[in-house]
């Protein structure tokens, strides 16, 4: 009994927890101290750190919002500027005929916000570098990583790409705006929506076209300067030149006069002479400049009038390069057609004498 009271004390079960250790006052006093000793090491270094990120977002804000303005500023000038060149004083300039209102406001706001986006994502992502490199990050792995990122993403999107920097050229270059009339080669039609990487264009039978502009190679613009109508009178070899010119004339100076081709013919329509002259007919050739996008309109009209005024004077007008002579009316209609044959007939002797002969049977 004595060496089992002597044996050493029984290990506590798994089911008791160990015991806590509390800190003490002075353990707490410590690290309080400890604390207090970084803090008052460090906190010049952090104090600094952010006075130097703030003087950088406060810069960039204010730089930011600066050029943003100075840009609104220089493309409100411009347009002033311009209608000041198309006003009163500037008569029929060029400009007015080539830009209206509207069209310059657009492309003065496809400019603008250009520019800012451009002139924001250079100062904001600048900031971000120098707060970055304020906190004593290394830049270094970061700049070749986005470099490598970006030469990615530049091949995997260089139709992107493309088309973005072509459709800046064509606004900055003002190659065509929204109601312009364009051939753009892979498409043709009414210009209805300008956009930086795709413009919309409605053919002539009502349907939209959605045209990239990195694919676009050449650009013909029929809504800018002027037009030029043109009408090829083709008529009898015969006629007297004299008759036809006065009679050509005065339509010209008919529809001169009246409205609205007065308006839609920006100068008079002149006779070029003869365009071609064959052995049964000749090609006199009409033309003039009209407004943009109206040289189809005054086209038909010239040869409605020009159709009117030769069934008029008694001019017959031809319709091709080889002309069926008229018949004359006292002629005999049976003088060119040849005499019958004796072949013909079938029972005549010239057909049976240049009938074969027959073979002749076997056994006779």
């Amino acid at each position: 009994m004595s060496l089992l009271a002597a044996g050493p004390s029984p290990s506590p079960t798994p089911s008791e927890s160990p015991a806590v250790v509390v800190p003490s006052f002075q353990d707490a006093q410590e690290s309080a101290t400890n604390a207090a000793s970084w803090v008052q090491q460090n906190w010049s270094t952090w104090l600094a750190i952010g006075l130097k990120v703030l003087l950088i977002l406060v810069i960039s804000v204010v730089l930011r919002a600066v050029v943003r303005r100075a840009i609104t500023k220089l493309i409100d000038r411009m347009n002033r500027t311009v209608q000041a060149a198309d006003g009163p004083a500037g008569g029929m300039a060029l400009g007015s005929l080539l830009v209206n209102v509207e069209r310059r406001r657009q492309r003065s706001q496809a400019i603008g916000s250009v520019l800012r986006s451009v002139a924001s994502f250079i100062i904001l992502g600048t900031a971000a570098l120098m707060v970055l490199a304020a906190f004593q990050i290394n830049l270094a792995p970061l700049l070749a990583s986005a470099g490598v990122a970006g030469v990615a993403i530049g091949f995997g999107a260089r139709n992107l790409v493309t088309d973005f920097l072509s459709g800046v050229f064509m606004i900055l270059e003002d190659q065509y705006g929204v109601g312009d009339t364009i051939d753009a080669g892979v498409a043709s039609g009414e210009v209805i929506e300008v956009g930086l990487r795709v413009t919309k264009l409605r053919g002539d039978q009502g349907e939209i076209w959605y045209v990239r502009n990195g694919e676009v190679k050449r650009i013909g613009n029929l809504s800018q300067g002027w037009a030029t109508a043109g009408v090829d009178v083709t008529v009898s070899a015969h006629v007297d030149l004299d008759r036809l010119k006065a009679t050509l004339d005065e339509v010209s100076e008919k529809m001169s006069r009246e409205e609205p081709w007065n308006e839609l013919l920006w100068g008079p329509i002149e006779s070029l002479g003869l365009d071609s002259v064959l052995l049964d007919s000749m090609v006199v050739r009409l033309t003039a400049k009209t407004m943009p996008g109206k040289s189809l309109t005054v086209e038909r009209e010239l040869r409605w009038r020009v159709k009117r005024a030769l069934d008029a004077a008694g001019i017959r007008i031809v319709g091709g390069t080889t002309v069926i002579p008229e018949e004359d009316p006292d002629a005999d209609p049976t003088a060119a057609v040849a005499p019958p044959s004796v072949y013909s007939n079938s029972g005549s002797p010239q057909v049976e004498a240049a009938s074969p002969i027959a073979p002749a049977r076997p056994g006779r």
